[in-house]
């Protein structure tokens, strides 16, 4: 019976690595075998060798077999940062090369705009196979997505590159009065699920800040200014407030989860 217990420990381990990171599961395993290879037993020896191998797996053998791929990790620029360096540590960094090109050119926009915005970028994908899920999103599995966070400023009317959540997820920019409520419009209709960030901040920080509507809509100008753009996803009520024309600019559908917390791209 324990050894059944034990059994479905590591394959829960194992399943839940692999969800998260990827490649964690397959780290996990191989920790096994070189602990078994070291003679010397001291604490934590299966921790250390799990640290030393997915530290070599995530910054030196994932980025060459990710090219097999077509994926590439995201190239940082002065503004263009990730919002967690968990996103990086679990390996949900990666895009197409032509994603990384089209960033390029919104950070160069930007900064010949003199701009004080700092992209600050959540999930994209994971480096290797097609298909494969980038829980808890629908689509992150290609190399063409990635999701950005909202822009905030502080109370003197300065853009800050902070976020409002440690995730950098679930907390909402919600609808003010007059406003679309999308949410309670897909929660009226049985989506449930719609709100699921909330549950996802691993806490929320810089209460102080508020959602910066000169940011925002210069972020989002310059996003869907070039045309390798396919999408971006807001939520009606923040596309309403920045009053965005652009047709590139999109309701995701009550199926997804809200997306005033954050800004879906989608690159053709």
């Amino acid at each position: 019976m324990k050894r059944r217990a034990k059994i479905l420990v590591h394959v829960s381990v194992f399943i839940l690595l692999t969800l998260l990171t990827q490649i964690g599961g397959v780290v996990y395993l191989m920790s096994f075998v070189f602990c078994g290879r070291i003679k010397y037993n001291f604490p934590l020896k299966g921790v250390a060798a799990f640290v030393i191998i997915y530290c070599l797996g995530t910054f030196v053998t994932t980025p060459m077999l990710a090219k097999l791929f077509n994926r590439e990790r995201i190239v940082h620029y002065d503004n263009l940062q990730p919002a967690n360096y968990m996103t990086v540590l679990m390996n949900r960094n990666y895009v197409r090369a032509e994603v990384n090109d089209y960033l390029k050119e919104v950070t160069e926009s930007l900064r010949q705009q003199d701009s004080q915005i700092v992209i600050r970028y959540l999930d994209a994908c994971f480096p290797l196979i097609d298909g494969f899920p980038l829980l808890p999103h629908l689509s992150h599995f290609d190399g063409k997505k990635l999701d950005l966070s909202l822009v905030y400023e502080n109370r003197h009317g300065e853009i800050v590159n902070s976020s409002k959540s440690v995730s950098g997820y679930g907390v909402f920019e919600g609808p003010r009065n007059g406003e679309v409520n999308q949410n309670k419009a897909c929660q009226t209709a049985g989506f449930s699920y719609y709100d699921m960030p909330k549950y996802l901040t691993l806490g929320s920080i810089n209460s102080e800040l508020r959602f910066s509507e000169k940011g925002n809509k210069a972020l989002m100008d310059v996003l869907t200014q070039n045309e390798v753009v396919e999408k971006v996803f807001l939520e009606p009520h923040l596309k309403e407030r920045l009053r965005l024309k652009n047709k590139k600019i999109r309701f995701h559908g009550c199926h997804s989860v809200r997306h005033d917390d954050h800004i879906h791209v989608q690159v053709k």
